[in-house]
């Protein structure tokens, strides 16, 4: 790797992140919130004068087009490192101590949505907003917003795109990556402005509509009420169930089918359809247990049945019930779901619905070997056949994340002498859906962990978000070959 290529690109980012730290700035105007500004313009400060320091002006303008995708993977890794600890800066103005801000940055920017937060009358609204922003921000990436609106980027736009990009297969809707980034940041945005006014008019105020729209489309779950979406009226719940949906839904298939009139992508997407099917199998499970154990009616038990299920399918994260006092079978529905994830090329977080079916796929394949050894079976995915390269980046993948997740969860087992923190927060924060089970419930937070265990969680949240390769990466030997140029 080219030490300098590296640095120059973090200390691009470092600058235009300067910039975008200050959004929050507007907010403490509004609400004369004076106290807010100094966290933001101290952090943008440290984050331009950083950016400034680290480039090197010996190297060509042109370096950008000439990186190597292992140099993509690590900006993009160092990037996302980068903006948590930005973001840590702006807590500790707040009262938080190191550990607490970089986990709630890193929750924040990671789409994770798990906090450490005990009283949500001790802050300010911009602090809330920052929250919620640095959700919607992290959840369709930085640096793809970067390559849509930046010409420095337009020329790495391939290498770093496809570095951050969710997803074993990326979908390129237009020709130049640019446009493509363009677009998906464009169906972002227009999901997110259309549930602000579907919030508002459902009588939700204007900074809570902002706040929560911001953290679903994101699929992020931070809400500036301790309680989640539990106070709010059954039509707000309705509303983002169906925003929680499709940010869980490739942006790429929605831009195909609502921008472009597609409609048949819908029926030919064996990813949507399995996603649909996960949704409305185990919510009909979930209901029926709902009324059968917990004694509520039917109408209710869909309701609440199809959010918390989408929720923690889709990583979202919100709820409107306290699930960790549920029933094991209860829990369990809920605990399929966190680990099957939803659509690659969403904002959501976990396995991805794509992978989960190739693996069945994969199963029957196997089986049908074992019982016609001559024969030759291919896998095919929306009836195109799976080149081996991707397949054994998918099964690579999935041993992978059981791995890092066996083995975070007996760590985080250990340090806090309860199985189900350990298991349910390792999951969790892998899967970037935030809540877990037990003391670390939907209701509750993660402030009493111990320190070793969040930072267990930390590493989990940065590694599930950018899907396991790039860390993978920077675990080969001859990645670390440094040299200027």
């Amino acid at each position: 790797m080219r030490i300098n290529y590296i640095l120059n690109a973090l200390g691009l980012v470092l600058r235009y992140l300067s910039l975008i730290i200050l959004i929050p700035v507007l907010v403490a105007i509004y609400y004369h919130d004076w106290s807010s500004i100094t966290p933001f313009v101290t952090a943008s400060a440290i984050a331009f004068l950083t950016g400034l320091i680290i480039r090197n002006k010996k190297v060509n303008f042109d370096y950008l087009n000439n990186l190597k995708r292992t140099e993509g993977l690590a900006i993009v890794t160092l990037s996302w490192v980068i903006f948590a600890l930005v973001g840590m800066i702006i807590y500790l103005f707040y009262g938080f101590t190191p550990i607490n801000a970089l986990f709630e940055s890193t929750s924040g920017i990671t789409t994770t949505g798990a906090t450490i937060l005990t009283d949500f009358s001790a802050y300010p609204k911009t602090m809330f907003f920052f929250r919620s922003f640095s959700q919607w921000l992290g959840g369709m990436g930085i640096i793809i917003m970067f390559i849509a609106i930046l010409p420095q980027f337009a020329v790495a736009g391939r290498q770093l795109f496809f570095a951050e990009a969710t997803g074993p297969v990326k979908d390129k809707i237009t020709p130049r990556i640019k446009n493509t980034a363009g677009t998906l940041w464009g169906v972002y945005i227009i999901l997110t402005v259309l549930e602000i006014i579907c919030l508002k008019f459902a009588g939700m105020g204007f900074f809570e509509a902002v706040c929560h729209s911001f953290s679903t489309i994101a699929a992020g779950g931070f809400s500036p009420n301790a309680a989640s979406i539990s106070e709010y009226s059954p039509t707000v719940s309705w509303i983002m169930i169906v925003f929680m949906f499709l940010a869980g839904t490739n942006f790429a298939l929605q831009y195909k089918v609502f921008f472009k009139g597609q409609i048949t992508k819908l029926f030919s997407n064996e990813e949507f359809k399995f996603y649909c099917c996960v949704i409305i199998v185990i919510s009909a499970l979930l209901a029926s247990a709902l009324i059968i154990n917990q004694h509520i009616d039917f109408v209710s038990s869909i309701r609440e049945s199809l959010f918390q299920v989408i929720s923690m399918l889709t990583s979202s994260g919100f709820a409107t019930l306290d699930f960790a006092n549920w029933n094991t079978a209860e829990k369990v529905f809920l605990f399929t779901t966190a680990m099957i994830g939803a659509c690659a090329g969403s904002a959501a977080g976990g396995v991805k619905a794509v992978r989960v079916l190739f693996a069945f796929k994969f199963l029957k394949r196997e089986i049908a070997k074992l019982v016609h050894p001559q024969g030759v079976f291919t896998m095919k995915l929306d009836n195109k056949v799976v080149p081996n390269e991707i397949a054994d980046q998918i099964l690579s993948f999935l041993v992978f994340y059981i791995v890092i997740c066996v083995v975070t969860s007996i760590i985080a087992t250990v340090i806090e002498s309860n199985v189900v923190v350990g298991m349910s927060g390792a999951i969790a924060s892998l899967g970037n859906i935030g809540p877990g089970f037990a003391d670390i419930g939907p209701m509750n937070n993660f402030n009493d962990l111990h320190t070793a265990t969040k930072f267990v969680f930390i590493f989990n949240m940065i590694v599930g978000r950018l899907e396991l390769v790039p860390f993978l990466i920077f675990l080969h030997p001859d990645l670390w070959r440094l040299r200027k140029q």
